[in-house]
C-alpha cells in the first residue's frame, strides 16, 4: 500500500551530511534541503528581477526541498567518492534513478506525476541548474562555517566548490555570492544591526 512518502521524507532529519569530514557542528539532510530551497528560490528571483528570466521561482524551492530526498535510500554518498571515476558515478546515477522511483512508488497512484518533477527533475532544465547552483553554495556556507570554527578540514572543499561554482557560469549565483555570501561570516549581532554592511 502506497502512502509512507511523507513518513520517509520526515526522516531527512536522521540523516548527516559530510560523513567523511570531520565537523564542528553536524549538518542533517534537512537543514541542507531548507538552505538549498531558499537560496534556489532567492537565484530565481535574482534571475528574473535582474536579468529578465522567467523562472517559475516557487518551483525552483519546490525542487530544492527535495532535491536531496533519494538520500534516503542511498545515504549521503561524499562528493570526491560519487565524482571519484567514471563508472562509479554512473554506478551511482542508477541507484539514484531506482531510489527516485522507489520513493514514487510511496506515493498513491494519482499523485505520482505531480511529484515526478521534484523528485526526477529534467537535469537540462534551467530550474535544475540553479537547484544545482543553489546546493552548491550551501555547501559553500557549510565550509565558511567550519572555517570560522578554526576547522581546516573543509579548506579543499571550500576552493574546489568555488570553482566548481565559477564553472557553472551561471550569472544568477554570482550576484548571490557578491551580495550575500559575505554576510554568513559576520556575527549575529553584526547581521540584525546591519553595522559591517554600512
Amino acid at each position: 500500500m502506497a502512502g509512507q512518502f511523507f513518513a520517509l521524507f520526515s526522516r531527512m532529519k536522521n540523516i548527516n551530511r559530510w560523513a567523511l569530514m570531520r565537523n564542528t557542528r553536524p549538518e542533517s539532510l534537512s537543514q541542507h534541503s531548507l538552505e538549498v530551497a531558499a537560496t534556489a528560490h532567492a537565484l530565481a528571483v535574482i534571475g528574473n528581477r535582474r536579468l529578465g528570466k522567467r523562472y517559475d521561482a516557487p518551483m525552483a524551492a519546490l525542487i530544492g526541498m527535495y532535491h536531496d530526498m533519494p538520500e534516503i535510500i542511498t545515504g549521503d554518498m561524499p562528493t570526491p567518492v560519487k565524482y571519484y571515476n567514471k563508472k562509479i558515478r554512473e554506478c551511482y546515477g542508477e541507484i539514484e534513478h531506482a531510489a527516485q522511483d522507489a520513493l514514487l512508488d510511496t506515493l498513491p497512484e494519482d499523485l505520482r506525476e505531480d511529484f515526478r518533477p521534484l523528485l526526477a527533475p529534467d537535469e537540462t532544465a534551467a530550474l535544475w541548474k540553479l537547484v544545482k547552483a543553489a546546493d552548491k553554495i550551501s555547501a559553500l556556507i557549510k565550509c565558511k562555517e567550519e572555517a570560522q570554527s578554526g576547522n581546516r578540514e573543509f579548506e579543499k572543499a571550500e576552493q574546489a566548490t568555488l570553482q566548481a561554482l565559477r564553472d557553472m557560469d551561471c550569472p544568477e549565483a554570482d550576484i548571490f555570492i557578491t551580495e550575500f555570501l559575505g554576510s554568513f561570516e559576520q556575527v549575529l549581532d553584526s547581521v540584525l544591526t546591519q553595522e559591517e554592511n554600512k
